[in-house]
């Protein structure tokens, strides 16, 4: 047991210093200001080893600390270096923005495309960086994690999925460098927020039967935004894939639209057999694009890739107040099947929806496009006869 108190730390001392016993000291300065001091001896060397402020350490922690120091200078090592290289390695830990952007930068090249690579980060720098950004990321624990994603977690449910899912992300990658001694803990995080409404999912739809009607409303005037959301329609394609569409992508002879595999949400290259009446949507593009000039087909007045509020606006104005753009691959499926006999894989290829089944899925081949060729065609002149 040492000869110091933490009473006899309380009273007013003079300068000097004050033994604790086995070479742990308290130095006491003229100006008062009071620190640890460790006399360690070893092979016949002996050394004085700052601890730190008295200040900031208690009587129990100094006695720890020099324990520690002691053990490890008369085992050979040197507590001045160990300090140092422990000083300069929480230097070089990176803060959670700092390791946000690292990771982004690895992950450049992976992204599906240009809109999920800038939204990566910028979700992050919205909701995530305020709270996080600035913390260094071996510090970033399951309480700011959990206090960051309850500000959105009701209210932006989807994004604050998103989240949480990036923070992950960051803090794993933290992880396998080093820099953090344990993964990402989202699962605690999870467990202490609210849970989340449930959603069905589903795009609103307009009955198949009340497409002609639209689709007549939209012949009507043919701007680039109705001409985009008929040929989405016609096609039974994501938005996305409609407003990013060149023209390098269409085979006009073989009336083919060839959609390249990192603009779609599978992955994978998908075929479109185009009907008459998508021909003739595409047909009317090209006398606008004469005008504005550009590879893009539906191309904003500007000559770049139209907005996707603008589909939604064209749907607006036509009064149709409930239904979604997506909503329209339910309009063909429902159509489908309603009225034809096209089996549901046919079907499935035609929305290029992906095979749940990993089995099934590695031995399908086919993407059905001899089949879908007359199912196209019937929806065509079924949409828009």
């Amino acid at each position: 047991m040492g000869s110091l108190t933490a009473l006899k730390l309380k009273a007013s001392l003079a300068p000097g210093r004050y033994s604790d016993g086995d070479g742990l000291m308290l130095l006491v300065k003229p100006s008062g200001a009071r620190s640890w001091v460790l006399r360690a001896q070893a092979d016949g060397k002996r050394r004085d080893f700052g601890l730190g402020s008295a200040g900031a350490m208690t009587l129990a922690e100094a006695r720890e600390k020099a324990a520690a120091v002691r053990k490890l200078y008369r085992n050979g090592g040197d507590p001045v270096a160990a300090r140092r290289a422990e000083r300069d390695a929480r230097r070089s830990i990176p803060t959670f923005r700092e390791a946000a952007t690292l990771l982004h930068g690895e992950l450049d090249g992976s992204w599906r495309n240009e809109k999920h690579r800038d939204q990566w980060l910028s979700t992050l720098t919205a909701y995530a960086f305020p709270a996080l950004g600035a913390l260094r990321i071996d510090q970033v624990e399951a309480p700011a994690i959990r206090e960051t994603l309850l500000a959105i977690w009701l209210a932006k449910p989807v994004t604050a999925r998103r989240v949480r899912q990036r923070i992950g992300a960051v803090l794993d990658w933290a992880h396998a460098q080093g820099y953090r001694s344990a993964e990402a803990p989202l699962r605690s995080v999870s467990k202490g927020l609210p849970k989340q409404p449930k959603a069905n999912g589903h795009f609103a739809a307009l009955a198949y039967t009340s497409v002609p009607t639209l689709m007549a409303q939209l012949q009507k005037e043919p701007t680039m935004g109705r001409l985009a959301l008929r040929f989405a329609i016609l096609t039974a394609a994501r938005s996305g894939e409609v407003r990013g569409a060149v023209w390098s992508e269409f085979d006009l002879a073989k009336a083919t639209w060839t959609i390249p595999g990192e603009r779609m949400k599978a992955g994978r290259p998908h075929t479109v057999p185009l009907s008459q009446q998508a021909l003739d949507v595409l047909e009317q593009a090209q006398t606008l694009r004469t005008e504005r000039g550009g590879e893009i087909v539906f191309a904003s007045p500007r000559g770049g890739v139209m907005s996707d509020m603008t589909l939604s606006k064209v749907l607006r104005a036509t009064g149709e107040a409930t239904a979604t753009v997506h909503g329209f691959r339910s309009s063909f499926r429902d159509w489908a099947a309603e009225q034809t006999s096209t089996a549901n894989e046919v079907l499935e290829a035609a929305l290029a929806h992906t095979i749940p089944n990993k089995v099934e899925a590695a031995y399908r081949r086919t993407n059905f496009l001899e089949k879908r060729v007359p199912l196209m065609a019937a929806w065509g002149a079924f949409a828009a006869p």
